[in-house]
């Protein structure tokens, strides 16, 4: 064969030999071990002997957990196959690769891997040592996706001997000379009041960082492809519908503040209560405050009501064209429980104003590769005209924008990188429409702003 392509998770279960792994965990913490050492002599940092040991220790006992085998198949190992060439498409799937650190409490830096990624990396450095650190291609359009950390990992995948010689392959050493901590004011999560945030949030000695990272990235921005036909957005902007809070609405997000005050404070039990559970439900009361209790009124001013009455317009309007709109929500999806949820309030309420059913589709309905080929060919088509759907399940690979003429976002995603790959539905190569619209709605002075 010249190439075999398989999917990512089938990637994955093909093992590295044991023998390279254990090789490579020793190196591995050869290098940590050695850079706290020289820390510890230039910067008379305060690491002893028994500190080393047991941070030694801790990777050892990491590693070994991330080379956990019981998932791979044993048959042959990846040296075995005569592979020489590693071509990973989507890449930014492997951005969680571990790293040792000694910053702590700063958020953006989170140093516990995956074990897809860290087998990635055993991959591409056999690739390397058989090429002389040629023949791994990575292709992505988020290469950082969320963190600035991501531009070190992307790093330390494709050019980890660039790194050793500049003596930078150590993240602490690396974040000493390109990033830098910022504290600051930010909207707190329960979404009212601000506080105060350190994170990893700047970068600096960019020319250098930069020169270093074009040596191995081929980076194509869209304003310098000027052959791309895709199409323009209206006003060249993105559209912020801002709606406003309920009473119900802000009620909740003062019981979100108490509930907050209540966990700082330890009074109450993090099994009961927790900052996870108030961001979760901040971001249902954004959506939709029936999403915290079914038995509230239906706001008419909410911006799923809001977003309804502005997809049935466009759907009037370009009637004759049979113009096609996406919808994405991430949140509150169609489970066939009878349980409220967003997606088929919205397509009961446009069917009611006159949309016939058959022309309103959920992503979650295509159940297999050859159902979802039918039902994108269906919207190319414009015999379905709304698509709605979540990031994961309807972003990276979903091509149905012959027709696209508005895309909404109903929810904000974790993401800016979730963002991205919304948008690159409709603003794509093979869409008729010159002029677009993207439209994203916001609650506000709710976990939206956060």
């Amino acid at each position: 064969y010249d190439a075999i392509i398989i999917g990512h998770s089938q990637f994955e279960k093909i093992p590295i030999s044991r023998e390279r792994m254990e090789k490579n965990i020793e190196q591995e913490i050869d290098e940590v071990t050695g850079f706290i050492a020289a820390m510890k002599e230039d910067r008379n940092q305060s690491w002893s002997v028994k500190q080393m040991e047991s941070y030694a220790k801790q990777l050892r006992t990491k590693l070994e957990i991330l080379t956990n085998s019981d998932y791979k198949d044993d048959v042959i190992t990846f040296e075995e196959l005569g592979v020489d060439c590693l071509m990973i498409d989507e890449a930014h799937n492997y951005k969680n690769l571990s790293f040792t650190t000694k910053i702590s409490r700063v958020a953006g830096i989170n140093p516990n891997g995956s074990n897809k990624a860290f087998d990635l990396l055993q991959k591409v450095r056999y690739i390397n040592e058989l090429n002389a650190n040629r023949n791994v291609v990575f292709a992505t359009g988020t290469p950082i996706s969320n963190t600035m950390c991501e531009m070190y990992l992307m790093q330390k995948y494709l050019q980890a001997d660039l790194l050793r010689e500049k003596g930078i392959y150590h993240f602490d050493a690396w974040a000493a000379n390109f990033g830098e901590t910022v504290t600051a004011m930010e909207l707190s999560p329960e979404g009212k009041g601000y506080r105060e945030k350190t994170r990893f949030g700047k970068f600096t000695n960019l020319p250098e960082l930069v020169t270093m990272f074009r040596s191995i990235a081929d980076v194509q921005l869209q304003d310098n492809l000027p052959y791309l036909d895709i199409p323009k957005l209206e006003n060249d902007k993105i559209e912020i519908v801002e709606c406003e809070p309920s009473e119900v609405v802000k009620e909740y997000v003062n019981s979100f503040v108490d509930r907050a005050e209540a966990i700082k404070n330890k009074m109450v039990d993090p099994s009961e209560d927790n900052m996870l559970k108030i961001t979760n439900d901040g971001k249902k009361l954004a959506l939709d405050q029936r999403l915290i209790n079914p038995l509230l009124p239906d706001n008419p001013d909410s911006k799923v009501n809001v977003c309804v009455k502005n997809v049935f317009a466009i759907w009037d309007k370009t009637k004759e064209n049979r113009s096609t709109q996406l919808l994405f929500s991430d949140m509150s999806t169609p489970k066939g429980d009878g349980e409220f949820n967003i997606y088929d309030d919205i397509r009961e309420k446009l069917v009611a104003m006159g949309i016939p059913k058959e022309e309103i589709a959920f992503i979650h309905e295509a159940n297999s590769d050859k159902q979802k080929d039918e039902l994108f060919a269906k919207v190319r088509k414009g015999e379905v005209r709304i698509l709605m759907g979540s990031t994961q399940k309807m972003g990276a690979g979903t091509n149905v924008q012959n027709k696209l003429i508005a895309l909404h976002d109903l929810d904000v995603p974790w993401r800016p990188a979730d963002l991205e790959q919304r948008a690159g539905r409709i603003v794509r190569q093979g869409n008729e429409n010159e002029k677009v619209n993207i439209y994203r709605y916001v609650t506000e002075n709710t976990f939206d702003a956060y």
